[in-house]
């Protein structure tokens, strides 16, 4: 057994000591197969991870999470491991699981060749310790490096154990799991979003009434994004992908945060939605107030007062932290439409509607006196 170390100053490792990120990178490079079993991972870890597996042509690979099952897992990171999921499974190579039957917070590294066993890691560090970021540089990981044959055999057969179901399941077959949502950071650009406190929030849900309107949100399919067809008019009847229509300027892109919720006249039409013109306070799932109306002929879009892109923040922004998205800095210039929102990233998200909800509550505005209080939720 060998001590495996972390280089934090002022413990530095020695000339004779190896770092567990070392000896991680090492190993990887001498085998065609890992098994992972830990607590948690990161987003960059997995990415490292999937680096690794590329680069030494691993041919087979297992990651088992072990803690989420029971607290929950950050949305971002999910969407991350089932992408890698999906795709090492079509490649053959493995997959990643999560612990079901009780919380797993070990951490075992197992390593092999041409199926024999080569060394295994045990220790204190999750998967961030093979990707080092701000979260982590300051956090001293302790693990030994064993190449006693029983020793791995031992390993290997845990982890075999815990991959075995019910105690395990695929990422992919799990629904039931907890996501943590993560911050839209988005929204807090605009100066007409206030955060609403948590227990506000709470107030507002038990005061909604039984007045509520489903808002579809209308976007192509991914087939329907590569293929570009129908292009500009397909972007229009697009609502939340407007900013892919005809620029307002020869030389300006429209602002990828830029929508046009434009909402069916089977639902405007409807008794008791929002009148025309006429403003009210917004309460968003995620904690944010901000003041909105219906406009245009019909009322039939609806957006925020007052800030154009308001209501893109947010509602492009929640598919951003969740990572299923990137913003694009010049829409004309994303020639692939790698930032047009499709169905399968609503499918992934887990909604394809907003859901407004008149409220019995007023909040009193310095410019339009008492408004109506309207929930409206993406989840």
């Amino acid at each position: 057994m060998t001590l495996l170390y972390s280089a934090i100053p002022p413990l530095r490792t020695t000339s004779d000591q190896e770092t567990i990120n070392e000896a991680f990178h090492r190993l990887a490079e001498e085998s065609d197969e890992i098994s992972i079993a830990v607590g948690y991972i990161s987003l960059l870890s997995l990415d490292e991870l999937n680096e690794v597996i590329q680069k030494n042509g691993i041919s087979k690979v297992t990651l088992t999470i072990g803690m989420y099952s029971k607290e929950g897992m950050p949305e971002r990171s999910y969407h991350a491991a089932k992408a890698y999921n999906q795709k090492w499974r079509e490649e053959g190579i493995g997959e990643i699981r999560l612990v079901r039957s009780f919380a797993f917070h070990g951490k075992l590294y197992y390593f092999a060749k041409d199926n024999h066993p080569i060394a295994v890691m045990n220790g204190s560090a999750n998967l961030g310790v093979i990707k080092l970021e701000a979260t982590n540089l300051r956090q001293y990981e302790v693990a030994s490096l064993i190449e006693d044959q029983t020793e791995i055999w031992n390993t290997k057969q845990l982890i075999d154990k815990l991959n075995a179901s019910p105690i395990s399941a695929n990422i992919a077959e799990v629904k039931d799991l907890d996501l943590i949502r993560e911050t839209n950071c988005d929204l807090g650009k605009s100066d007409l979003a206030e955060p609403v406190t948590s227990d506000d929030l709470n107030v507002y849900r038990k005061h909604q009434t039984g007045l509520s309107f489903l808002l579809p949100l209308k976007v192509p399919t991914e087939a329907e994004r590569i293929s570009g067809e129908g292009s500009k008019d397909s972007c229009m009847k697009s609502n939340i992908n407007v900013c892919y229509a005809a620029p307002r300027s020869a030389r300006k892109s429209r602002d990828w945060y830029e929508i046009q919720f434009t909402v069916d006249k089977s639902i405007t039409t409807q008794p008791g939605y929002p009148q025309k013109n006429k403003p009210f306070i917004a309460i968003t799932d995620d904690g944010y107030k901000f003041k909105a109306h219906t406009t245009s002929d019909g009322n039939k879009q609806f957006n925020a007062v007052g800030d154009e892109l308001l209501l893109g923040r947010w509602l492009k922004g929640r598919l951003v932290a969740a990572g299923l998205v990137k913003p694009v800095n010049d829409t004309m210039k994303d020639e692939t439409r790698k930032g047009m929102i499709t169905r399968e990233m609503l499918d992934e998200y887990g909604c394809h509607n907003l859901r407004l909800t008149k409220t019995d509550k007023t909040i009193d505005d310095p410019e339009d006196g008492p408004l109506d209080v309207w929930t409206l939720f993406f989840e």
